[in-house]
């Protein structure tokens, strides 16, 4: 997992506009409770990954990461009711891309990758 964040990273960075805008606290805060702070968190992450590549629709997400299919179909409403993906089509052939939002705010996704690798790295110690 931590090797897949790092690869993360590089992908956000590769994507970043040099004279982008910083994002606003509530942006960085929506990013770092949807990718961070919930159980789902790492797996919207991937998802937003593949998306960065490319437009999917549900089952082809759920082949690419070998998930189910109705737990990809809950992440894509989670991301698409917080405004970081866009539905173009309906039902089963409806296609996925990233939102014009979150592509000109990557650069807390960037930030969002950093606190979750953090999280996941760190190892609690009991005296």
């Amino acid at each position: 997992m931590a090797n897949q964040l790092l690869e993360f990273k590089e992908i956000i960075r590769s994507k970043q506009i040099p004279e982008q805008r910083k994002p606003d606290k509530q942006t960085r805060k929506l990013l770092l409770y949807l990718f961070t702070s919930t159980r789902g968190g790492f797996t919207r992450l991937r998802i937003i990954m593949h998306l960065l590549d490319k437009p999917y629709n549900t089952h082809q997400l759920a082949q690419e990461l070998d998930l189910d299919y109705k737990a990809i179909q809950h992440h894509m409403k989670v991301l698409q009711k917080n405004n970081m993906v866009t539905k173009i089509g309906e039902k089963y052939g409806a296609i996925f891309h990233l939102s014009n939002f979150l592509e000109m705010n990557i650069i807390a996704l960037d930030e969002a990758i950093d606190k979750l690798d953090r999280k996941l790295n760190h190892k609690k110690v009991y005296l």
